[in-house]
């Protein structure tokens, strides 16, 4: 079985900064892509950032210059540098992991998300 287990959600006031961690653990052989979606309260999950298993970044326009995407591939660990945080930003955040088990099937796994507010 993966699981994957995020921390570091909570309330912060506009202007501040979060960092949210995800780290995948269990029958893992290797991991390529991990990312973080988000859903807000009445609409649709969204992409906000991915980073392959090389380090290359891609951002959702409205996290540009604002969020960083990182990740310890040692630690199976993603991470999301969250600044400059905005009302909007307020959501569920859930990160995934395209990955390979132990037993050769991929998997695509999810975090069971977490809640970050941002008080205006």
């Amino acid at each position: 079985q993966v699981q994957l287990v995020e921390s570091g959600g909570g309330l912060v006031q506009a202007g501040g900064s979060l960092r949210l961690s995800c780290k995948a653990s269990g029958s893992i052989f290797s991991i390529d892509a991990m990312g973080w979606y988000r859903q807000a309260p009445g609409k649709q999950r969204e992409l906000v950032a991915t980073i392959t298993g090389g380090g290359s970044t891609d951002y959702a326009d409205s996290v540009k210059g604002r969020f960083t995407i990182s990740r310890d591939n040692a630690k199976n660990t993603v991470y999301l540098q969250m600044n400059s945080l905005k009302p909007e930003d307020t959501a569920v955040y859930y990160c995934y992991a395209d990955l390979l088990a132990t037993t050769g099937a991929p998997y695509d796994g999810w975090g069971q998300g977490t809640q970050v507010t941002v008080s205006s």
